[in-house]
């Protein structure tokens, strides 16, 4: 090995071993960046039971590995998580065995949560505020599909899987593969290509599967465009996205989030065995029914037939309840007509007590007293009446101002007939009429004596 590991190969073109390169660009990196803080995002972050923890730290751009290991791992307070913005501190070295660029850490201060991360979490609240989360939203899977739309890649072991499942649980399910890819710049815009696609193919149910991968890696199904297209199909979704820990936003408005694609091919694979355990139970509860019901039938019957009696019987037990009805008919008959012809005599004799004959007499000889009467009570009437009116008119000629006249008084009256009584009422030369017990006169006022009397003195 060369004692300068930075010195330039020699003109005759040395040729180094792969272990001899990697360790020089381990000297040469950690000499140079022997401690640098950098500042990132945290993802697809393990801790093996070493107690070391590895992680990759990342920003919009580009990402390098970063190792923790156990003795500096205990003095890091922040419970570290993917999607975690943090700032390291280390030296930037490489692992020779696999050629990786990493930082050996030494320190770990948290800075936020990522800009991913913070994405997610907005997307999340704003579906979330559309109702496009809400349960009454989800539709219930079908017990027994027959035709399933996987909406995946067509390579890895995602695919395998679910036929893996569906084969060994429900070999009768057609299953049909709608490609696309599930990371990637492309990823997002084939996959609502593919829903939609999916969807209008007539599907019982969807299953939408990755395998697992880092957050960046899952990205594609935090976008909004897919968790809207998902949210669009009319057929139940069944989203299986990355491994049990991993969640998305698709999982969120999915019908049934699944924690593996295995899973979800489980959710609607019915188990043959169950279904014929099922069907053996039901076939065996039916014969029990069958038997109860039979033996209840037969207790049934044989009651019957101990009632059933011969038709000759019935018929001479129904002639003599007819030849007794009969008898107690005509026992009613007879005190039926007996009781009317005691209630018509009861009838005439009222009716003959009643003839309008004796009444019309009754009335006649009253009337005939009556009509007597009439005429001697009118004339005492009249007579009392005219005694009266007699009576009244002397009364009235006593009192009657035409008396008074007829003893040689008179009345004086005005234009408008109204009587004169005081001087006052009159003025000289108002022309007046005098009414007297025979006959009327007219006069004129020629002094009232109310003004006093002048006289000329010359």
């Amino acid at each position: 090995m060369l004692n300068d590991p930075f010195q330039r190969l020699n003109l005759d073109r040395d040729v180094l071993s792969v272990s001899q390169l990697n360790n020089r660009a381990r000297l040469l990196l950690e000499d140079v960046f022997a401690q640098v803080w950098v500042e990132g995002e945290i993802s697809n972050l393990a801790r093996p039971a070493s107690g070391h923890v590895y992680f990759t730290l990342k920003d919009r751009n580009a990402q390098v590995r970063c190792a923790l290991f156990r003795q500096n791992a205990l003095r890091v307070r922040q419970a570290l998580r993917d999607g975690l913005a943090v700032k390291v501190r280390g030296k930037v070295s490489l692992f020779e065995g696999r050629g990786d660029y990493q930082l050996i850490l030494d320190s770990v201060e948290p800075a936020g949560d990522g800009a991913l991360r913070l994405a997610f979490e907005a997307l999340k609240d704003k579906l979330a505020a559309e109702g496009l989360f809400a349960a009454e939203r989800k539709r219930a899977l079908p017990a027994h599909p027959c035709r399933v739309g996987i909406v995946s890649s067509p390579t890895g072991a995602v695919i395998r899987d679910i036929v893996s499942v569906f084969r060994r649980r429900a070999p009768q399910v057609e299953l049909t593969l709608i490609p696309t890819a599930v990371q990637g710049r492309e990823a997002t815009a084939q996959i609502v290509r593919a829903l939609a696609l999916a969807d209008a193919q007539g599907f019982d149910a969807l299953i939408l599967a990755r395998g697992g991968g880092s957050l960046e890696d899952l990205w594609c199904f935090n976008e909004e465009a897919v968790a809207r297209a998902v949210a669009a199909c009319r057929t139940p979704i069944v989203s299986a996205v990355g491994h049990e820990t991993d969640v998305s936003i698709a999982d969120f408005v999915a019908d049934v989030r699944a924690p593996t694609p295995s899973a979800a091919a489980e959710l609607l694979a019915p188990s043959n065995a169950d279904l014929q355990q099922r069907l053996n139970g039901l076939r065996q509860r039916l014969l029990l029914r069958m038997h109860e019901r039979l033996r209840r039938e037969a207790l049934r019957l044989d009651g019957l037939g101990r009632r059933l009696r011969h038709p000759g019987e019935r018929l001479q037990q129904q002639a003599q309840r007819i030849d007794d009805l009969e008898q107690r008919l005509l026992r009613a008959i007879d005190r039926r007509l007996c009781a009317g012809q005691e209630r018509l005599a009861r009838l005439e004799t009222r009716l003959t007590a009643r003839h309008p004959g004796r009444t019309l007499q009754l009335l006649g000889q009253r009337l005939e007293q009556l009509a007597q009467r009439l005429p001697r009570a009118m004339r005492s009437a009249l007579a009392t009446r005219q005694q009266r009116l007699q009576g009244l008119a002397q009364t009235l000629h006593v009192v009657s101002p035409l008396a008074t006249l007829g003893r040689g008084y008179s009345i004086l009256l005005d234009e408008r007939g109204r009587a004169i009584r005081r001087a006052a009422q009159t003025e000289p030369g108002q022309r007046l009429k005098a009414r007297l017990g025979e006959g009327e006169l007219d006069l004129r006022v020629e002094d009232n004596h109310l003004q006093p009397t002048t006289l000329p003195l010359l």
